[in-house]
């Protein structure tokens, strides 16, 4: 019986360290793309605007998708750098496994939105892969291992965020 339990117990342990290398992984891209796009110029007014505009021209989203980002577009000078911000704190959380529920779960929905913007217009597991692990990362508490979650919820027995 104990070595059973110990071999489910280093399994689980495995499994908890894989998520946390994918958790990691992600807010390690997150991070890439906000540096990334910072350099292009993307989080001006006139560069967010631009992304829109050719997700617009060239992408194949619905219809209803397509008045939101023209709505976006228009607000270019404010959207822009909110999208900065949320691409630089979701990296950051995830990547220091803080919050890691929530920060994978709004991840995810804001990688569903860029996927549908994209739609027609890039390979389509580009982005679906990526909301995948996003959405998996938010329900199997992966900021428990190698993450700040792991502290607060050792200090906090009801944190329910990580």
């Amino acid at each position: 019986m104990d070595d059973h339990a110990t071999k489910m117990r280093d399994s689980r342990e495995q499994q908890a360290q894989a998520l946390a290398v994918l958790r990691v992984a992600l807010g390690l891209m997150f991070v890439w793309v906000f540096f990334e796009n910072l350099g292009k110029g993307a989080y001006t007014p006139a560069g967010y605007r631009g992304v829109i505009d050719y997700y617009l021209k060239h992408g194949h989203a619905p219809l209803i998708w397509k008045e939101v980002m023209s709505v976006l577009a228009a607000n270019a000078r404010i959207v822009a750098p909110l999208q900065a911000a949320t691409e630089l704190g979701l990296g950051v959380l995830l990547l220091a496994g803080a919050a890691t529920r929530v920060a994978a779960a709004a991840a995810g929905a804001f990688l569903f939105s860029l996927w549908l913007s994209e739609f027609g217009s890039s390979w389509i597991w580009e982005l679906a892969i990526p909301v995948v692990v996003a959405f998996s990362l938010s329900w199997a508490r992966a900021g428990r291992t190698w993450g700040l979650d792991a502290m607060l919820a050792r200090r906090r027995a009801g944190w329910r965020l990580g």
